[in-house]
């Protein structure tokens, strides 16, 4: 039908196109190949016409279907053949729509309809139209949206049409637009005067006739010419055929008499094959399923191999984690290891309070406590002196790291990714320096030796006068003075230990080594001193902003570190280094994993520890294991950042399945997700009063799709069913 047409027909059809396809193929072809392969569909479909009432095969006969796509309510249409199953309808917007097949869920009035119905079944007549609903059973990861809003209007495949059959009876149709493949000739009409617009003849609108497809093929002479082949044919071998007669003698004495077998019919041939074949079958299973049980074998010895390693690897860890915390004890150096030591202390005072209040009561009581605080004291007593004594290694450890730090050349990385350094005049002097106090400290130096180190020293500081450079020279002099005379080493000592600690004073001092003014903690400057000074409530004491430990709700400055120590020692005496080592886990695990993470090192110890045994109770938030050497925390989702609001607790093992998922919902049961959600909801109040991490809290709010333009589809019919 054409536009020329649809203006000159008479008004009692009343024609009224509903255009229900809004939204055409992606990748649809040329408008000459696309009515080609209408055409060729149409010729596989057994003769069948587009005039609907010509229809003699009630299966072939299509119906307008109706297909709504949830949540979204987009609507498509398309003629369907009522003989086709509701499985070839998903088979076809499987294709169209880019989804699963298995995905796709078709309801009919909120009721699922199996896959092996077809629309007759359901009950569709021939010419008829139902609606049905599609959703996705994985909307997340395979939504259920048409391709491509249509730009512009194009004629659709299909329209339905209301023809009056009666004066007060009409009835609703479906048409298929057919668009011709061959210029349209000019066959007749005549052209409107006034608005000139031109009405040409029907039949210059109908397709012509196309001869029925027949299985044999036909020849003419008049179109078709045969082509002939002529061939010889010869006997592969030439034997005689001649018998014995008058004139003509055969031999005989190479005749082989030859006695006809048992007659075999062809059942049993073929019952003699069958069984040659079970036999060959039998064999070929066997040997299959002995590879299958080899594989399984393999693979049963494999995995109890691999649990062996690992209950071995744990073992040999737990061993190892025993023997660094005994080590740690016996030879403590920093400040977690006399934590542990105070930590370790305070549990055997309970154990042995719990033991003296349960065996021993009135004067034997307060006689066990009072030797038990004495016990205690010389505890305490024997911690303080190894700590004295760590002190005085790391403070020599402290030194040579500092001079070492001041000595470094500058870096930075090029654009080529290369590090490239350089020395300043500030860092050469902190180097000179550096190997200077490194020989003035050695002990192992002949007598000729240290003169040479002296000397050197002595220019060196002979640079700047002032009052410490006079102290060091008089020192300086004094040695070599004493040296000459045949001193003992033992007894210049002390002397050398004072020129050692004049000279890291000199060092410490920016006229003398510039490159230092950025590594003291007191600045120069006088004015830089009333910057970020704050008053410590335990010691009474200004110092700098940076020797007091802030929560992250904290809302004014109280102890500092110092103080807290202390307190902890004689108090508490809790030991953090589990909460510490899971602290560095964490932001070693998200540096690689996010770069750009900001709130693992908005966190600190005390944090952490609110973190892990008030929200997560110390334990596994699967198995309840609570040993904290074991336990990690790692991203609920993983591809979302880590925060205390998208965080679980978990054993190593634990949090190396779970980053492998996929689908959290379908892994984990309604019960977990509950109770880690409930979780998140708490960490999310207790740190949202950080503004850093408030900012974080913010999350987009989904807003619903308006409902969309009505896309456009094609008719389905078997030949474009067996074409996908």
């Amino acid at each position: 039908m054409s536009e020329q047409e649809s203006e000159t027909e008479p008004a009692e059809l009343r024609m009224s196109q509903e255009v229900i396809q809004t939204e055409t193929d992606l990748h649809e072809e040329d408008d000459d190949a696309e009515d080609q392969r209408r055409q060729n569909d149409r010729n596989l479909q057994e003769g069948e016409t587009n005039h609907i009432n010509s229809s003699s095969d009630v299966g072939n006969s299509t119906a307008t279907v109706k297909i709504l796509l949830m949540p979204e309510r987009h609507m498509i249409t398309v003629a369907f053949t009522i003989g086709l199953s509701i499985l070839d309808l998903k088979k076809h917007f499987s294709f169209k729509l880019r989804v699963p097949l298995d995905i796709i869920k078709i309801t009919l009035d909120e009721k699922s309809v199996e896959d092996d119905q077809t629309l007759m079944d359901i009950g569709v007549q021939p010419h008829g139209m139902v609606q049905f609903e599609m959703s996705s059973r994985d909307p997340e990861n395979y939504p259920m949206r048409p391709d491509k809003p249509q730009q512009e209007y194009n004629m659709p495949d299909v329209i339905t049409v209301r023809v009056q059959t009666d004066t007060e009876t009409y009835q609703d149709v479906v048409v298929e637009i057919e668009r011709a493949t061959r210029g349209k000739a000019f066959l007749g009409g005549f052209r409107h005067m006034v608005t000139k617009t031109e009405y040409h003849n029907a039949a210059v609108q109908t397709m012509p006739k196309k001869r029925p497809n027949r299985s044999n093929e036909s020849f003419s002479r008049d179109t078709q010419t045969v082509e002939l082949k002529h061939q010889d044919q010869q006997c592969y071998r030439n034997a005689s055929t001649q018998m014995t007669k008058i004139g003509c003698y055969v031999s005989n004495m190479k005749d082989k008499l030859i006695t006809p077998g048992t007659y075999i019919t062809a059942e049993e041939y073929h019952s003699k094959r069958l069984r040659a074949v079970i036999t060959l079958q039998s064999h070929v299973r066997r040997w299959l399923a002995k590879c299958f049980t080899d594989n399984l074998r393999q693979a049963k010895e494999q995995h109890l191999a691999w649990m062996e390693n690992e209950k071995r690897r744990k073992k040999e860890e737990k061993e190892q984690q025993v023997r660094d915390e005994y080590h740690r004890r016996m030879n403590p150096e920093s400040k977690g290891d006399f934590d542990l030591l105070y930590n370790a202390l305070k549990k055997w005072r309970i154990e042995e309070v719990e033991r003296i209040n349960v065996t021993l009561s009135g004067a034997e009581r307060k006689a066990a406590l009072c030797a038990l605080l004495e016990q205690e004291t010389q505890f305490i007593s024997s911690i303080d002196q190894h700590r004295m004594a760590a002190g005085t290694r790391n403070q020599d450890k402290a030194i040579q790291a500092f001079l070492n730090k001041s000595a470094e050349p500058k870096r930075w990385r090029a654009f080529d990714g290369k590090m490239t350094q350089m020395d300043t005049q500030s860092t050469i002097r902190a180097k000179e320096l550096r190997d200077l106090y490194s020989s003035i400290t050695q002990a192992q130096f002949t007598k000729d030796e240290r003169l040479d180190v002296l000397l050197t020293l002595k220019q060196t500081v002979k640079e700047h006068k002032c009052k410490l450079t006079q102290d060091i020279v008089d020192l300086i002099d004094r040695e070599m003075d004493l040296l000459m005379r045949g001193v003992k080493k033992s007894n210049l000592d002390g002397l050398r230990k004072r020129i050692s600690t004049l000279f890291l004073q000199y060092i410490k001092t920016p006229p003398f080594n510039p490159q230092v003014s950025k590594l003291l903690r007191v600045p120069q400057d006088p004015a830089d001193l009333k910057k970020n000074i704050y008053l410590c409530r335990g010691c009474n004491e200004y110092q700098s902003c940076t020797d007091f430990a802030l929560n992250t709700n904290a809302s004014a400055v109280g102890l500092c570190h110092r103080c807290m120590e202390l307190d902890n020692e004689a108090r508490q005496r809790e030991d953090f280094s589990h909460y510490k080592n899971i602290l560095r886990c964490l932001r070693d695990t998200e540096a690689e994993c996010s770069p750009d993470a900001k709130i693992t090192y908005l966190l600190q110890e005390q944090d952490l520890r609110y973190l892990v045994d008030v929200l997560w109770g110390a334990q596994s938030a699967l198995s309840g294991w609570k040993d904290l050497h074991d336990l990690m925390l790692v991203r609920w989702e993983k591809h979302l950042d880590w925060s205390p609001w998208n965080c679980i607790l978990l054993t190593k093992d634990e949090a190396a399945a779970h980053l492998k998922l996929e689908n959290i919902e379908k892994a984990y049961d309604v019960v977990v997700i509950r109770n880690v959600k409930q979780k998140h909801a708490l960490a999310r109040k207790y740190f949202s009063q950080i503004p850093t991490m408030a900012a974080c809290l913010h999350n987009a709010e989904i807003q619903p799709g308006a409902f969309g333009k009505l896309p456009v589809s094609k008719p389905i019919t078997k030949a474009t069913k067996e074409n996908h």
